[in-house]
């Protein structure tokens, strides 16, 4: 953390404790081992179980289940420090499971549902997976094609999903279909719950990616998989605005994700410059290098203040997709721009892998694509601002 950031007033005590043992749990037991991860390709099954028995995956939800029963403060919390671990890959394997695809099991799901699999995914002996994005439809939802054809007691899912976190390491999968063909627009697509295992559903391969080298990315086939009708997720035909609710989530936590990334790279570089020299003076003694770094201290710690009180508008059940799609836009943009900025400043250290700031920069360049283009949160923004 920059010296002399100040607590925010939104925060309550419990936040604060989550918050202290978020963060020993990622000093003494992520940072130590998560470079071995990045090589591996995943986060063990094992360090996510630990998490779940600490409560760390099931911060919102019912204490029936195992969970917190926290607001969306505590995700806001729980995607802060994900941020400050500079793991992302780590970090996005957490988010997706506790804050992208298993709140459409809790918002949507049936008692039965619900009681069936929320234990084990609170524990983190289940991990979640959501595939709604497709080799054509990424933040244009309405654009899926895989369809979900009601067959008797069952329906049959054929398609292709693409670029899912999780993908090869979950057990349960949240997944998008259009259950009605004809329809138009939004209209006719479902959710259904499908497990790892179900014959016709497979991983079609894993991707290599940029960054995030710890999370794993799949794609996903399905081909005549056959879906009890108990596994329907909500309404029928209704899928596309569970989508759209459960995005608000998503995008607000990885915008505090972005953020604390964005703070933590600056904290690594005004470390390194005030330690290394050139031309005979710390790198410090160049006003050009403090005043850079102090303007984009100015304008991570504004993008905080946003995601704190967005974070506090969402808990309090007030109306705020305006208000997200800009956190969305604007911490996804500066979280890039910081680390070119940090990344310029470490100089030729900051182009080798062992060094942080390195995977960092590379970690961070998907912030402004991934759970909605900076493009398309700033449409989302322009339709609210006459209003």
């Amino acid at each position: 953390m920059l010296a002399n950031s100040l607590p925010s007033p939104f925060f309550r005590e419990e936040h604060d404790m989550l918050r202290d043992q978020l963060r020993r749990f990622v000093d003494e037991e992520v940072k130590p081992h998560a470079d071995a991860w990045e090589e591996d390709g995943s986060v063990p099954r094992d360090v996510l179980r630990r998490m779940g028995e600490l409560g760390f995956l099931g911060i919102r939800y019912p204490e029936q289940y195992g969970g917190s029963a926290m607001d969306s403060l505590g995700s806001v919390v729980l995607a802060e420090e994900m941020g400050r671990s500079t793991f992302g890959g780590f970090g996005i394997t957490v988010l997706v499971h506790t804050d992208m695809a298993s709140p459409h099991l809790m918002n949507a799901g049936t008692p039965d549902q619900i009681a069936r699999y929320m234990p084990d995914v609170v524990a983190g002996r289940k991990i979640c997976a959501v595939a709604v994005t497709e080799p054509g439809a990424g933040s244009d939802v309405k654009g899926i094609r895989t369809t979900a054809r009601r067959d008797g007691g069952h329906y049959v899912l054929n398609g292709t999903k693409m670029f899912i976190t999780n993908g090869v390491l979950a057990d349960v999968y949240f997944v998008a279909a259009k259950t009605d063909p004809a329809a138009r627009g939004s209209a006719g697509i479902s959710m259904f719950i499908v497990e790892k295992g179900t014959p016709g559903f497979s991983v079609g391969r894993a991707l290599k990616k940029t960054g995030w080298l710890s999370s794993d990315t799949a794609e996903l086939v399905f081909q005549d998989v056959r879906v009890p009708v108990e596994n329907l997720l909500g309404e029928e035909h209704r899928g596309f605005y569970a989508v759209m609710k459960n995005f608000q989530n998503e995008r607000l936590v990885l915008g505090a994700q972005a953020t604390l990334e964005a703070e933590t790279a600056l904290a690594l570089t005004l470390r390194y410059v005030m330690d290394r020299k050139a031309f005979g003076a710390p790198l410090w003694d160049k006003q050009v290098i403090r005043q850079r770094l102090s303007m984009l201290a100015a304008r991570v710690a504004a993008a905080k203040q946003l995601v704190h009180h967005t974070g506090w508008l969402d808990a309090q059940g007030r109306e705020c997709v305006r208000e997200v799609s800009m956190v969305k836009a604007l911490c996804g943009e500066l979280v890039n721009e910081v680390m070119y900025t940090c990344q310029q400043f470490h100089g030729g250290m900051s182009y080798i892998r062992e060094t942080a700031i390195e995977r960092m920069a590379r970690d961070a360049r998907v912030q402004s694509i991934g759970g909605g283009a900076t493009e398309v949160m700033l449409e989302e923004v322009a339709k609210r601002l006459q209003g």
